[in-house]
């Protein structure tokens, strides 16, 4: 049920009950007859329509059994006292059409408190929805604005026009990575010393900026950063390598994590012992010239056959044990 859409301050809910069938027709013409008269005339349920400050009388009858049952519903624009004298002026309405009838009021509601109510919760979640919305506009403006000034950053380098940043003529280090992605989360983090192979073959390009600087390569920790790193210690120079956790990007480490994998690069000398990886690079000699049981640069050095002191019975650890000697035979007496 409905209640009047005019600018009402309370409501008035009252309970009807009739012996007898009823309408809503019904209902509203005893209302309005029976109270004619008994508030006076500032108080006349008509006038006071007709001027807007009661509304639309609203009610909704269920006729079950020969008995209806009801509700009424009048919103009024009155003040406190008199809303609540016209309520009470309702309960004296005794008859309905022919039946018996009784009106008992409920309730007058104020209806700007649950209006206020509304007005709370709904500015709530405004509140809340503009908070969330402002987290994140310094956040994106700060990235909008970086990533912007990344993109101006990378340039390209070399007649392959590889991924680079804008320092790499004049640092004397260089890292070496494998696409254009990890160039830009190194430029992020403020790293412009970087260019990128861009694939498994090394360009020329990098061979030739790897024997004038110090190199330090920086690739993925998963099986392709592995082959490229091998492609490129048979075809450069390097000083240093440096590999992302197990599984991850260098593309997707954040500035913390890659600063710390850049700290932790290992000398190129100590990962060729560890790994057990040749390295020829471009300017150092090919296995094949290099001199039967020297280094050449990158060879491991030949073992020798350290052995312990000698024994003080004579024995040595590292030789071998003599043969027994044979037992010379015993002549026989002389005869007596």
């Amino acid at each position: 049920m409905s209640s009047d859409p005019s600018a009402a301050k309370y409501m008035i809910r009252a309970r009807i009950a009739a012996d007898g069938v009823i309408d809503k027709p019904d209902v509203v013409g005893a209302v309005f007859g029976q109270t004619e008269g008994l508030l006076g005339e500032e108080l006349d349920l008509r006038d006071l329509q007709k001027s807007g400050r009661i509304g639309r009388i609203e009610v909704e009858i269920d006729s079950r059994k020969g008995k209806s049952e009801g509700e009424i519903l009048i919103p009024s624009s009155l003040d406190q006292v008199e809303t609540a004298i016209l309520a009470s002026g309702l309960e004296t309405v005794d008859r309905i059409g022919p039946c018996r009838a009784r009106i008992e009021i409920v309730s007058v509601e104020d209806i700007r408190i649950s209006k206020r109510q509304k007005v709370v919760e709904r500015a709530k979640a405004l509140l809340a929805h503009m908070q969330e919305d402002s987290k994140g506009v310094g956040l994106d403006l700060t990235e909008a604005v970086r990533k912007a000034v990344q993109v101006e950053e990378i340039t390209t380098y070399g007649p392959e026009h590889l991924p680079a940043g804008p320092n790499i003529d004049q640092a004397d280090a260089l890292i070496v990575v494998e696409g254009r992605s990890d160039v830009l989360n190194l430029l992020r983090c403020g790293i412009k010393n970087v260019i990128a192979v861009e694939g498994t073959s090394v360009p020329q390009t990098v061979k030739d900026l790897s024997r004038g600087k110090t190199v330090t390569v920086f690739t993925d920790g998963d099986r392709a950063g592995e082959l490229i790193l091998r492609e490129m210690l048979q075809t450069m120079d390097i000083d240093y390598v440096a590999r992302a956790p197990r599984g991850s990007e260098v593309e997707e480490l954040t500035q913390k994590q890659l600063v710390k994998c850049l700290r932790n690069k290992i000398p190129i000398n100590q990962y060729l012992e560890m790994s057990g990886f040749e390295s020829t690079g471009a300017t150092r000699q090919p296995m094949e010239d290099r001199p039967e049981g020297g280094q050449g640069g990158g060879g491991r050095p030949e073992r020798r056959d350290e052995r312990g002191p000698p024994r003080r019975d004579g024995g040595d650890r590292g030789m071998p044990t003599p043969a027994p000697m044979q037992a010379r035979p015993i002549p026989p007496p002389p005869p007596p």
